[in-house]
């Protein structure tokens, strides 16, 4: 009886696992530091989360830094209203409010509000450092310790311009999709390396068209960032790619529908 229900359980386990992974929205839209544009939101804020959630986005990116005293907070540049991130302490961000009234959202809150809904995954950035390589590891260690604590991992693919803190993410989660952002490696050094696929930007892949057709034929996923005029969504959308990052998710609907 225990082995039954043992094996009962596990089964289950799986089974809501599978289903979960099933509920993400398929689209290929990938709403770049959150759907922010249309209505004003500070970029990465919980909000543009929230709009890029109830646009119904496959997915919606955001950007992690870390603080001078190991904290991870989602940001896009590096710095946050002039004091650099990485050489500033998490109290003193936190003293500056966003232009809603948020205030700079840890990682855990961004995750906690990600994980409220199972229709548009999480694409974790994970920003270079400026300061030395290493810090770009410890920053991808933190990060996929703190998906796993947080049991995100089925919302969330990552994506970094450091090209050895994708590499550390592999190493940690073998099973963590992860993408390239930079631009200078070809498909086959990413397969070799366990990626999961590029995400470049629109002008290398127009510069090299070829490198679509290799990665589908590898198998890894094709995306670019970041796409916003009607002629390149068109374009790209005729190379057929996986995901698009867009500042303008509802233009890109809008193009899927009269398509």
């Amino acid at each position: 009886m225990s082995k039954f229900f043992a094996f009962a359980l596990s089964f289950f386990m799986i089974s809501i696992s599978t289903f979960s992974q099933s509920n993400f929205n398929k689209n290929k839209v990938i709403a770049h530091r959150g759907a922010w544009k249309a209505n004003n939101l500070p970029q990465n804020s919980l909000a543009s989360l929230d709009q890029a959630v109830a646009l119904g986005c496959e997915g919606s990116e955001f950007d992690v830094w870390m603080t001078s005293d190991g904290k991870l907070v989602v940001n896009h540049d590096a710095d946050h209203e002039g004091l650099p991130i990485e050489t500033t302490t998490f109290k003193e961000l936190r003293k500056h409010k966003l232009a809603n009234g948020e205030k700079i959202p840890t990682i855990e809150e961004y995750l906690k509000r990600g994980l409220k809904q199972d229709g548009t995954k999480l694409i974790f950035e994970i920003k270079p450092s400026k300061i030395s390589t290493e810090r770009s590891e410890e920053l991808a260690a933190k990060s996929v310790a703190a998906v796993k604590k947080m049991k995100a991992e089925k919302w969330v693919d990552y994506i970094t311009f450091s090209y050895e803190a994708g590499l550390k993410v592999i190493e940690l989660d073998p099973n963590a999709n992860v993408a390239y952002l930079t631009g200078n490696k070809s498909p086959q050094e990413l397969k070799d390396a366990g990626f999961f696929g590029f995400d470049y930007n629109i002008r290398v892949l127009k510069d090299k068209p070829e490198w679509i057709k290799e990665a589908q034929e590898l198998g890894l996923t094709v995306n670019a960032w970041t796409v916003n005029s009607k002629e390149d969504l068109e374009w790209l959308l005729d190379q057929k790619p996986d995901f698009i990052t867009t500042d303008q998710p509802e233009l890109l609907f809008e193009i899927l529908r009269n398509r």
